[in-house]
């Protein structure tokens, strides 16, 4: 039988995808470019594994706004920050499994170009989002900051974070992001790496203020 995407090359594999029977030509181009390709595909796991990383040249330098300096002092003195921020975007995924890498770097995108705004000038100007499921993110993740101060607040009588610790946590995530995923348009390597630290019938244990609460507790 031949495969069932090009109907010219003999099929030799089954494509969880679209339940069919494809061959390894077809499943190397479309995977995750056309196929929706669920996380625990074998295929896609062994590419995975040998895929290199990206690069340099893929990478459009504005994306990764490198004028936000990230210090390895930051990234210790604010690990609870970005674990929890992490968390949030893994909440997010996990109420939304139609959401992909994309969606998520352009989530962060937007905040990251709004907070950065704001550090500059004082302006508080959302940057616009362009569909519902990155609004679920950015609320997901606006509503782990509210948390996280409230939390800071009621354990040292006092919230420290501010702006721009806000700012460079969102686009170290951002720099992970970019690192993670594999750059195609229906990527989930970085939604799986979220997933692998913070798995479902874990995060589901506690609530969001409970998470927060937790995560700035050294």
């Amino acid at each position: 039988m031949s495969c069932v995407i090009c109907e010219l090359r003999k099929e030799k594999r089954f494509c969880p995808a679209i339940h069919g029977r494809i061959c390894p030509q077809c499943c190397g181009e479309q995977r995750e470019v056309t196929l929706d390709c669920p996380s625990d595909c074998p295929y896609l796991r062994q590419a995975r594994e040998h895929e290199k990383p990206r690069p340099a040249e893929q990478f459009d330098r504005a994306s990764l706004f490198l004028q936000v300096e990230i210090s390895e002092q930051f990234t210790y003195e604010r690990e609870h920050l970005l674990m929890g921020l992490s968390y949030a975007l893994a909440q997010a995924a996990h109420a939304q499994r139609s959401l992909n890498d994309q969606d998520l770097i352009s989530a962060l995108t937007a905040m990251c170009t709004s907070y950065e705004r704001l550090v500059k000038s004082g302006l508080h100007y959302e940057q616009p989002l362009t569909g519902v499921a990155q609004h679920a993110v950015a609320a997901q993740v606006q509503e782990m900051l509210k948390q996280f101060r409230e939390a800071e607040q009621k354990q040292l009588g006092f919230s420290r974070l501010n702006d721009s610790d806000v700012l460079k946590s969102l686009v170290f995530l951002l720099r992970l992001a970019q690192g993670r995923t594999s750059g195609r348009p229906k990527s989930r390597a970085f939604i799986d790496f979220l997933f692998a630290q913070f798995p479902e019938n874990k995060s589901a244990l506690v609530t969001q203020q409970e998470a927060a609460s937790r995560i700035i507790v050294p």
